[in-house]
């Protein structure tokens, strides 16, 4: 069958999903579960949008990415931007997975990466979208949510 390490895609009816070492199944993110996470965190705000849009504090911690397709602004659901710490954490992010995340011109000199969702699982999404929370929540609710936290599953 190959490379045990190599992931597979298979057809699900609401996602796709990756088989991996040893047979197991992973599902991998989509907007759905940017929105169940982002919702499920203190005081966020969904703006009003083509996909969607987070802020907490009235800023911005992730949203769809507005793509040019043909001269003309198409939202993407599929690829999220996200706010990172600094450029140095850029670029770590950039360089050292450019499989899911890329940055544009349109954001050099702003701490903000893109991710493909389809290439990380809810887990790791989970991780990035609420470390982008933190560093954009006000720092007495920041310091409110517990180490660990988890969004509930549906």
């Amino acid at each position: 069958m190959g490379d045990a390490s190599v992931y597979r895609r298979l057809t699900h009816p609401k996602r796709v999903l990756s088989v991996g070492r040893g047979g197991q199944t992973r599902g991998v993110a989509d907007e759905d579960d940017v929105r169940r996470v982002a919702l499920a965190l203190p005081q966020v705000e969904e703006i009003p949008s083509e996909g969607f849009d987070f802020r907490v504090g009235g800023k911005g911690f992730v949203w769809s990415y507005p793509d040019r397709e043909g001269g003309r602004r198409v939202i993407r659901t599929d690829v999220a931007v996200l706010y990172v710490g600094d450029e140095a954490e850029k670029q770590a992010l950039v360089l050292g997975e450019p499989e899911r995340f890329f940055a544009t011109p349109g954001y050099d000199g702003f701490p903000l990466v893109v991710l493909r969702l389809a290439a990380v699982t809810p887990t790791r999404l989970e991780e990035l979208v609420v470390d982008a929370w933190r560093m954009r929540a006000p720092a007495d609710l920041a310091a409110d949510l517990p180490d660990g936290w988890r969004a509930p599953r549906t």
